[in-house]
């Protein structure tokens, strides 16, 4: 049996992936639950998925810095990502951070199965049409502004984006707001943006986060 932890602020959401994981596929077995970051990690090691279904935008630690705290710990769990994300910024933060997978919320419900059978066995797994986005992105003259950013840059631009505050991307991190500050310099800097609204434009313009 491959056993599953789905991480996922919407419960909702996790019963769905729940039910469809457990009618669709009698090798799978959805072991654990959590919905956020901070609860995943107080699990995990005592549930041991083979596989965990990762959210990437909840509130509190973010999808992104919990698979740099697995990397860390050198956990054995796989992770295949399932965002609502399909631009091409973000499937490649997160497979350069560790994980195998990465499949879009709006995928087809069989490919689910597919992407936690294939990322079990130690195989990557990325949704056809954003693998189709980055290769063509691969091909593209000019590369992403966001690129130029560092990992923690892209997730404090992110936070920012969304309207989060210094403080609060400060604790979701377990940075100082000093260090944020400095991230958040650079990032203006780096994008030529003068304040967070223009930030959330830039965002919203290259698909980062939805309006």
């Amino acid at each position: 049996m491959i056993r599953v932890m789905l991480v996922d602020d919407h419960t909702i959401v996790r019963m769905g992936f729940r039910m469809l994981l457990q009618s669709c596929a009698d090798d799978i077995e959805v072991v654990a639950e959590a919905p956020g970051g901070e609860e995943a990690l107080a699990q995990i090691d005592t549930v041991l998925p083979d596989v965990l279904v990762l959210d990437l935008s909840m509130p509190g630690m973010t999808g992104l810095e919990l698979l740099r705290r697995l990397k860390a710990r050198n956990s054995r769990t796989r992770v295949l990502v399932l965002s609502a994300h399909e631009d091409t910024a973000h499937p490649r933060r997160v497979l350069a951070a560790g994980a195998l997978g990465y499949l879009s919320k709006r995928g087809a419900p069989e490919a689910l199965v597919e992407a936690v059978r294939r990322v079990a066995a130690g195989q990557r797994y990325i949704d056809p049409a954003i693998a189709q986005k980055l290769a063509l992105a691969q091909l593209g003259d000019e590369p992403s502004p966001v690129d130029a950013l560092s990992e923690r840059e892209f997730e404090v631009f992110v936070q920012l984006a969304r309207g989060a505050g210094v403080a609060d991307i400060a604790a979701q991190l377990k940075l100082s707001a000093s260090t944020v500050g400095t991230h958040l310099y650079n990032v203006k800097q780096k994008l030529g943006a003068s304040n967070q609204a223009e930030l959330t434009l830039l965002a919203l313009r290259w698909g980062l986060i939805e309006a």
